[in-house]
């Protein structure tokens, strides 16, 4: 006979679940000492344990182990319409994820609709540029005219056609507390003040280039497709990426009409 704490360690299971199944009438001990309380059960219990905790696995509820164990009834009528269950389960779950899979396809194909990849090269240049940390896309808007006057200031001539664009040293999208780069390029260097500088952008062998119609507050959405297309295709970034402003207000003051390309520097 084995006391309650070690033939509940032989099986691997608590001396609570056996007071438990006690309890319930589930698997009553051989022997109670009536003096100290002691539950003894001798080795030939260790096969009802061992049914019990399998039809337990199977998903039964002790009330119908309890009838099949100790009521003498068949498991298989039992294990027929646990069966039932589960495939009604599994069949649920199968309509439940495949609305999931359909969901995500749907979204991703709202989201990335329209964006066409390019793997291209961008050209070194000499560029008047203005570094600093702004709040927000919309400070764009005071910090253009204020780099232009000062590069109207240095005589600074821009290059034709133009090439306009912001370097983002946090390495991705934000849409507050961004530390930019702005860099327009420029035909010759000027002396340069606080504001802006005057510099050589070396050029890029290969970039991911995705162009993005739209608002700048809606460019989360092109950041996010590059960034996937990249991982499927086993591209690798070499930050910072820039944007490069090719229709904004100064054409249109429609939003929907504005347009960046996304230049995101590919490693080697």
């Amino acid at each position: 006979m084995y006391q309650i704490g070690l033939f509940a360690r032989i099986n691997h299971i608590t001396a609570k679940t056996l007071r438990h199944w006690d309890e319930i009438g589930l698997l009553k001990p051989d022997l109670v000492d009536h003096q100290n309380g002691y539950r003894y059960y001798s080795a030939g219990r260790i096969s009802d344990v061992h049914k019990i905790i399998f039809l337990k696995q199977m998903g039964l509820s002790l009330s119908d182990i309890d009838r099949i164990v100790n009521g003498g009834e068949p498991a298989e009528p039992f294990l027929s319409e646990r069966e039932r269950e589960l495939k009604e389960v599994i069949y649920e779950s199968g309509l439940q994820l495949s609305k999931i899979q359909s969901y995500r396809e749907t979204v991703r194909a709202d989201v990335f609709a329209g964006y066409e990849p390019v793997v291209k090269p961008l050209p070194g240049c000499t560029v008047a540029s203005l570094r600093r940390v702004i709040n927000s896309y919309d400070d764009f808007f005071t910090i253009y005219p204020e780099m232009g006057k000062q590069m109207e200031a240095d005589g600074a001539v821009c290059e034709i056609p133009e090439y306009c664009f912001t370097i983002f040293h946090d390495g991705g999208y934000r849409s507050e507390e961004i530390d930019v780069e702005i860099c327009e390029a420029v035909v010759r260097p000027c002396r340069g003040s606080d504001t802006v500088v005057y510099k050589k952008v070396p050029p890029v062998k290969r970039a991911l280039c995705v162009f993005h119609r739209g608002p700048y507050s809606t460019l989360g959405s092109a950041y996010a497709f590059a960034f996937n297309y990249m991982e499927e295709n086993s591209l690798k970034p070499s930050l910072p990426p820039r944007e490069s402003y090719i229709d904004g207000i100064w054409n249109y003051s429609d939003e929907s009409k504005w347009l960046t390309e996304l230049q995101i520097p590919l490693e080697a």
